[in-house]
């Protein structure tokens, strides 16, 4: 049962770290800051959810750019 509970929790916070970064952030990881259409904001959701700590350290990262 522990398993499962941390397997619930890395993906609740996995789906909350890749909403915010599909709506807010992903425009602040590029380099020079590009607009990004709907459809690709869909398509890099599901990554960013299942590899949330990665693009967690890199929006951190990138914060000073706007």
């Amino acid at each position: 049962m522990p398993v499962l509970y941390g397997f619930l929790a890395y993906a609740a916070v996995g789906l909350a770290v890749a909403a915010a970064f599909v709506l807010l952030g992903v425009t602040r990881v590029t380099d020079p800051p590009r607009p990004v259409s709907i459809g690709a904001r869909l398509l890099i959701l599901p990554g960013a959810a299942v590899l949330w700590p990665y693009v967690l350290a890199r929006w951190l990262r990138a914060g000073g750019r706007s």
